[in-house]
């Protein structure tokens, strides 16, 4: 389960942030596409943040949709997978322009 490796590194990214100061919330944004298993990040949240400056702060997570846009007409559509063709007339691959992240977008103290 790599999520708990994730959430490790977003908990010590956000204290060093923190600088000891207290974290009441954190946002952030998981693309449908990237891999990760929100519900297993939620999971890990609360034993991750067990005696740090995180301890009790709110976990928010903003899911993005996976798009992609057709490299013939331009289109751009939602995706599911990493791999995907337009379904216009040539039929061509999807460049993804959305889904894949995993950012901090916030803290609040």
């Amino acid at each position: 389960m790599h999520e708990l490796s994730i959430t490790r590194n977003i908990v010590s990214i956000v204290s060093e942030r923190a600088a000891g100061r207290p974290v009441r919330r954190i946002h952030l944004r998981i693309g449908a596409l990237a891999g990760i298993e929100v519900g297993a990040i939620e999971f890990c949240f609360g034993m991750c943040t067990e005696g740090t400056a995180l301890e009790g702060a709110e976990l928010v997570v903003h899911e993005v949709e996976g798009r992609g846009e057709c490299e013939r007409c331009g289109e751009q559509m939602q995706l599911q997978h990493l791999v995907a063709l337009c379904q216009c007339e040539r039929r061509a691959p999807l460049r993804i322009v959305a889904g894949e992240e995993l950012l901090i977008q916030s803290m609040e103290l």
